[in-house]
């Protein structure tokens, strides 16, 4: 890492850095949110130790307690990688040893408390090796994001769940790389690294070819001098790691398992094997790390540090022949690489690696197969990003600290006096970034469907009995107000094919594709609207979660006795429903509201508002009518549970006008559309 002079930062020792700021924040608001962050991780921090310590032993540490439990690889005759349950190097099995049986009890304990120290000291190291000039709000808040991250992360949680190891070869990369006082301490912690987990001696080449070779030749030196220590004290481990199993190639899971996110692995779950897969993924794979060591070596000398640092560890990743979850840290700290030319697209990155390093696969794409090769691959493919593809910005560009600002429509007067109550929630006239927002809707989706189920306890048998109780106090409302139409309604359908037919199709084809289809035409036509009416759609729907949990309730046609007659689903079974290919997965009692009715509302609401042509307005306002119809006669809703979908639209778009204020806050079309387009030609430089 030479010419780290030009970024202003010593040569040898990359952890201290100095604070620079064009603006001086007022103090108190952030001491506040600093202390605030620190509370949110300490509340993170307890909650990890719980759920680890209180599952009961023998489900929780359980890798760690195959190393050094009573029957543990590390205490039997033979090799560690007889069973192979142990997948570490014989360095690694050397390092273990002395965990013997009688520390068994306590190390529970500690090993837990010890994974959560290492990985302060990660999030701390990493909020220091940020690239300057950084101003006094990112100093201040740097380290308790980055700790707060790294514990919600997959791969810290899987240590601390399965009491790995696999924090410690990436903290003393970091160390070497940025605390170390000299290169030949740096290449002896990165060596030692290597030692535990060989793909990272790509450091080597990115010392050397950064002008620091001491410290590769150390790094080297180290990595020889450890595994010859483990080959002269265990030297049948050694032959059968090294040699039998090429490096630990084939040890633990099935390579082709989901949770080996390498390249190797990828190509086995395409249906590759033998010679042409290996040849493929040497070639590939050599391919990586060629072009990860060049854009690395690039931003080293950009000043860049933990960037470089975070491509190669992803450039490990995909060369390494099984990368397991718990392996995966490199992908987070690529976070810190600042893509997109508009200050709009500038949360691309970041938030795609958010959210695909904290939750899992299934809900950031939806389960369809022809998405499988995309989404049993999701770490991967990030990682293969950051070390080859995403374009991120030098230092020298003009949009590293000034992206091209964001436009907003002039204010409009409120009639109320306190109104906007979030007046930095300005109308924005350009377009959002079209992947931010398919990421933000997928996953609201996934946590939307989650909360449905877990609403009845995780399944649609849970809580039947509640809901059919709640069902029958709709029922008894409905008489008292004389609106029990829901009966009469569905057995006059059924006798009418051609009706039924048509209001089959249109509850069970126009819940999503409505409001889809206006969210699209919103965004390519009045990117202002679509802001507005997205947020108002948000806002609904988080409300109906709310109603779904606390108020389950039965549909008509899982009401037994009533005699409704599912005209969508058929004749059920009420000790076991079945009612389509989503039986097991959704909840059939998140009747109250009817999103099905609200969403229909919120399309006619938005196109009744937005629309310039009468006609277009009309059909806007025939689509919930249509709906109510569709969910009544087919014994899909009751007539309140339309009351209430209403009851949440109207809040929803309440909410946004208390919160941004009127939406006549906009400017002309003319300027919206001149403003969209050139948004969409500065979006080419973007993620």
């Amino acid at each position: 890492m030479a010419n780290a002079e030009r970024s202003g930062r010593p040569a040898e020792a990359f952890g201290a850095t100095a604070v620079g700021s064009t603006r001086t924040p007022s103090r108190a608001p952030l001491r506040m949110a600093c202390l605030a962050l620190w509370l949110i991780v300490a509340a993170l921090a307890a909650r990890q130790v719980t759920v680890v310590l209180g599952t009961p032993k023998g489900e929780r540490l359980t890798d760690l307690e195959t190393w050094v439990g009573p029957n543990g690889v590390l205490h039997v005759t033979g090799s560690l990688y007889d069973s192979t349950r142990f997948t570490g190097t014989p360095f690694g099995g050397l390092v273990l040893k002395p965990l013997t049986r009688a520390a068994e009890q306590a190390l529970g304990w500690g090993w837990t408390f010890g994974t959560l120290l290492l990985v302060v000291a990660l999030g701390l190291i990493a909020a220091r090796a940020l690239p300057q000039p950084i101003g006094r709000r990112t100093a201040l808040l740097a380290a308790p994001v980055a700790i707060g991250l790294l514990m919600l992360s997959l791969p810290v949680r899987n240590t601390l769940w399965l009491g790995q190891t696999s924090i410690i070869p990436v903290l003393l990369v970091l160390l070497g790389c940025f605390a170390a006082h000299g290169q030949r301490t740096s290449g002896l912690l990165i060596g030692v690294a290597a030692a535990l987990q060989p793909t990272l001696l790509l450091f080597t080449p990115l010392l050397w070819f950064t002008g620091r070779r001491r410290a590769a030749r150390s790094t080297g030196v180290t990595f020889a001098a450890c595994t010859v220590l483990a080959w002269a004290t265990m030297p049948r481990d050694s032959h059968t790691y090294w040699v039998h199993h090429m490096a630990g190639v084939g040890l633990g899971g099935r390579a082709d398992d989901l949770g080996n996110q390498s390249l190797h692995g990828a190509l086995l779950r395409l249906g590759l094997n033998g010679p042409l897969e290996v040849a493929l993924f040497l070639t590939l794979g050599a391919a990586v790390a060629v072009l990860a060591l060049r854009r690395a070596v690039r931003y080293v000398d950009d000043g860049q540090l933990l960037l470089a640092v975070a491509i190669t560890g992803c450039a490990a990743i995909v060369v390494s022949p099984t990368a397991w979850q718990h392996q995966l840290l490199w992908v987070l700290l690529a976070v810190v690489g600042r893509a997109g030319a508009r200050a709009s697209d500038r949360y691309v990155w970041p938030v795609a690696v958010v959210l695909v390093m904290t939750l899992p696969a299934r809900m950031m794409l939806p389960d369809m197969p022809s998405l499988d090769p995309l989404r049993t691959n999701l770490v991967l493919v990030a990682a293969f990003a950051a070390a080859t593809a995403v374009p991120f910005l030098s230092r020298t560009s003009p949009y590293y600290q000034s992206p091209v600002p964001t436009e907003y429509a002039p204010a409009a007067p409120a009639r109320f006096r306190h109104i906007p109550l979030a007046p930095f929630l300005r109308r924005v006239l350009t377009r959002p970034n079209l992947l931010l927002e398919l990421l933000l809707i997928r996953v609201a989706y996934a946590a939307y469907s989650q909360v449905r189920l877990a609403a009845t306890g995780g399944s649609i048998s849970a809580g039947r009995a509640e809901a059919e109780e709640n069902g029958r106090q709709i029922l008894g409302l409905e008489r008292a107000l004389h609106i029990d139409i829901e009966h009469w309604a569905n057995h006059t359908v059924v006798t009418l094919d051609w009706l039924r037919e048509f209001c089959d199709f249109y509850y069970v084809s126009l819940h999503f594709i409505a409001p889809l289809t206006v969210l699209a035409v919103l965004y390519c036509r009045r990117p202002a609207d679509y802001r507005w009416a997205r947020s108002a759609l948000g806002f609904a729907t988080l409300l109906a979660l709310v109603g779904f949990w606390f108020y389950p309730l039965a549909p008509p046609r899982l009401m037994p006795t009533l005699g409704f007659i599912d005209t969508v689903h058929g004749v059920q079974d009420f000790s076991r429903p079945d009612y389509g290919t989503l039986t097991s997965l959704t909840n059939q009692y998140a009747a109250m509201p009817s999103l099905h009715f609200g969403w229909s509302l919120w399309c006619g609401v938005v196109i009744a508002v937005l629309a310039r042509r009468w006609w277009i307005k009309a059909l806007g306002a025939l689509h919930p009518l249509f709906t109510l119809c569709a969910i009544v006669t087919t014994a899909n809703h009751w007539v309140l549970d339309a009351v209430g979908g209403a009851v949440v639209v109207g809040a929803g778009f309440g909410l946004v006008y208390v919160l941004t204020g009127p939406r006549t806050s906009t400017a002309d079309p003319r300027q919206e559309s001149r403003a969209a387009k050139a948004g969409t030609g500065r979006s080419t430089s973007s993620v």
